[in-house]
């Protein structure tokens, strides 16, 4: 399980960095993305171009990020990180945050992997 450890380790730090090559570097060309939030789906991409398209415009929302990885918990193919979040908004949005407002969530992120690539990403918040 340390090898996905590791893997999950670099994609998260890819996402600190708001490096997408380093956050894609162990994505399968046909990675599943899915966004869960208050318990419904509010984004879903397939494809690896699909998903660089959607960090890079992501990048745009926040002048700093950062996700902490506070636990692993390994299952067959899978494995859930808890984590912590915390980010910076770049930009003012439509529901009333305004641009250096500070974001704090805990979540949990969901990687499903087929031998070290992650063919499955769910973010969940």
């Amino acid at each position: 399980m340390t090898n996905r450890e590791n893997i999950i380790r670099n994609y998260i730090d890819g996402y600190n960095e708001f490096d997408i090559n380093k956050m894609v570097q162990d994505l399968d060309e046909a990675i599943v993305f899915e966004n869960i939030s208050n318990g419904e789906m509010d984004m879903s991409l397939e494809g690896i171009e699909a998903f660089k398209e959607q960090a890079e415009q992501a990048k745009k929302y926040f002048s700093a990020r950062m996700q902490t990885i506070k636990s692993f918990t390994h299952t067959n193919n899978e494995t859930e990180i808890g984590i912590d979040y915390c980010a910076v908004l770049a930009m003012d949005f439509p529901n009333g945050l305004k641009k250096g407002d500070e974001l704090k969530l805990q979540g949990k992120s969901v990687f499903k992997f087929r031998g070290d690539r992650i063919i499955k990403l769910t973010d969940i918040s």
